[in-house]
């Protein structure tokens, strides 16, 4: 039998890299080679935290050491081109943190660099990797839910204490690239083919009390070639029901033969296929696995599936999903979605707007 290969990570990110930290130290697949932030007193507080022996505040560190094969980028949004493309001119295996890019306009670049490399890029796309959706998604790959017609996501929280961040008031932060996109994710990993939008967003006087006019609340309805439809919606600074009674994030697939629902961070996924009572499959047991620190807001569980996932394709030489032309087309969605609501819920196609790269 094959013993699996053991992955040498270089992590660079410290904030949000703290949970793939505690998930590559928890999976037999992955050594954490090297951390790098450019806070020197946050490497050593990691340094501390999870027994680490070497740090860094200096990117170019991790891409010229020979030991570490693959990088994973927690860094800030507008770092994430630069950052990628570099450690894939390294032949580096990249792992990075959702949303790929924070805009179109690097989109070429990556791909390109990407296509040069011998390193394999993947997204950290989260919600993918939660047991609910595992089991939601293997179920369509099943054929239980017969032919798709529609599909439903949704992600809401009261996110207010997010305008506290330093960061979060830059030009370049949006509640529908930063937040909405683990719903978008969700609809297009069924619908990859979606071609037209239209939707609406709303500023909350909350959002403008703290100084940042980006739409807060969003409704979409999307369209793909064959006719099926979804709707992705999502609100972060309104006051939330109990999580008991409307899940932060759900998705539901709705077919001919059966519809589901997978709920996070209840990790709950009900099902009512032909022939079957509804059902309800519970696995809140396995909530220590995915919420380690912070109460639910760092999810390293998932990190943890997804990080082992990434290793068994980079075993099997296959390309992971989501990778960098996929991860890309969902930022053409995204952009499409801005531009409608941007225009009065006037239709966009997102091919229109990859067309050119």
């Amino acid at each position: 039998m094959t013993i699996p290969k053991v992955r040498r990570l270089g992590v660079v990110g410290l904030g949000e890299g703290r949970s793939v930290l505690s998930a590559a130290q928890s999976s037999a697949r992955w050594e954490i080679a090297r951390i790098c932030d450019l806070d020197e007193s946050l490497c050593r507080q990691r340094m501390r935290e999870f027994d680490l022996d070497h740090w860094t505040t200096s990117y170019g560190d991790l891409l010229a050491d020979p030991k570490i094969d693959t990088i994973a980028i927690y860094t800030p949004d507008q770092l994430h081109l630069d950052h990628c493309v570099r450690a894939l001119a390294a032949d580096k295996h990249v792992i990075c943190t959702k949303p790929l890019l924070d805009s179109l306009a690097g989109a070429g670049r990556l791909l390109d660099a990407a296509r040069r490399s011998s390193g394999r890029l993947m997204v950290g796309q989260s919600t993918r990797f939660f047991e609910p959706m595992i089991r939601q998604r293997r179920d369509v790959e099943a054929g239980r839910h017969g032919e798709l017609v529609a599909v439903d996501a949704h992600y809401r929280s009261d996110s207010r204490w997010f305008l506290s961040r330093d960061w979060s008031t830059g030009t370049t932060f949006s509640w529908l690239w930063n937040f909405l996109i683990h719903a978008v994710d969700l609809v297009r990993w069924y619908l990859p083919d979606v071609d037209e939008v239209t939707g609406f967003g709303t500023v909350s006087p909350n959002t403008l009390g703290a100084g940042l006019d980006r739409p807060d609340s969003l409704r979409f309805v999307l369209r793909d070639s064959a006719g099926r439809i979804a709707t992705v919606s999502g609100d972060y600074t309104l006051p939330a029901i109990d999580r008991s009674l409307e899940p932060a994030i759900g998705c539901v697939v709705r077919g001919t033969e059966g519809t589901s629902r997978a709920d996070y961070p209840g990790l709950t996924y009900h099902t009512r296929f032909a022939g079957q009572a509804p059902q309800t499959q519970d696995f809140g047991r396995m909530a220590g696995h995915y919420f380690r620190f912070g109460g639910t807001s760092h999810h390293a569980g998932e990190y943890q599936n997804y990080l082992d996932y990434f290793a068994t394709c980079l075993d099997a030489g296959t390309d992971p999903a989501p990778g960098p032309e996929e991860a890309i087309g969902t930022l053409g969605l995204l952009e499409a979605m801005e531009r409608s609501m941007d225009h009065g819920g006037r239709p966009v196609r997102p091919s229109q707007l990859l067309a050119d790269l």
